[in-house]
């Protein structure tokens, strides 16, 4: 029997409003109170394990930075922007200061210090508290001087009800059964989640069965491992 490759859609741009918040209520808060001038902090740090959401956030920050006409600074994967780039933006927004090497922390160090005297706001992630990364002492000391949150990776029940809500959203109700499943077959952040949960809605579809456990797992059986 030919192997079915489905064709997963990517999931939506991360947004502010489509982040499943879970425990990170006071995490989103701050950021919508920063991002409307309706809080006096200008440093912000986030941390927290993989897949809790932190460049989720941080993509959803500039988002809506950009959509109230504010210039968001954006460095990720390593990559630093410049101090002058960052200086003349509203928004600096770094995500993984881990990532950063040698040149790349010296430059986030220049521009928290430069940023202290004018008026732009930044944003920083990692996976640990400041305290405990492996970077220059004074980027870490630097850091721990922000507003600190930990992002809080969302439980089995949240991840559950998300996947619930997504597939009302679509039209079908998802069985509480069919959503254990997938959390115990498929890969377990939510934008995978949430993708193979509208390949099997198509599937569903298109064979003209009911959403189930043994639907579901047909659908997994088809899919790239990867």
């Amino acid at each position: 029997m030919k192997q079915l490759i489905f064709d997963i859609a990517p999931p939506p741009r991360p947004t502010l409003e489509n982040f499943v918040i879970g425990p990170n209520a006071e995490v989103l808060a701050m950021l919508r109170a920063l991002l409307a001038g309706e809080s006096h902090e200008r440093f912000l740090y986030l941390w927290g394990g993989v897949g809790c959401g932190k460049s989720h956030l941080l993509q959803g920050v500039a988002a809506a930075a950009m959509a109230h006409r504010q210039r968001p600074c954006v460095a990720s994967a390593g990559r630093m922007c410049s101090e002058d780039e960052a200086v003349q933006s509203d928004i600096v927004l770094v995500d993984d200061v881990l990532k950063l090497d040698e040149t790349g922390q010296s430059c986030l160090f220049n521009i928290m210090n430069r940023l202290r005297d004018g008026s732009g706001l930044l944003i920083a992630t990692g996976p640990y508290a400041p305290i405990h990364l492996r970077i220059r002492q004074d980027l870490s000391s630097r850091l721990a001087q922000c507003l600190v949150f930990q992002v809080k990776c969302l439980s089995d029940e949240d991840k559950a009800q998300a996947l619930m809500t997504h597939a009302k959203g679509r039209g079908f109700t998802l069985p509480r059964d069919v959503a254990t499943y997938l959390l115990k077959k498929w890969k377990r952040d939510l934008p995978s989640l949430l993708a193979v949960l509208d390949a099997l809605d198509r599937y569903s579809l298109e064979v003209k069965r009911p959403v189930t456990v043994p639907l579901a797992r047909e659908v997994l059986a088809l899919l790239p491992a990867g």
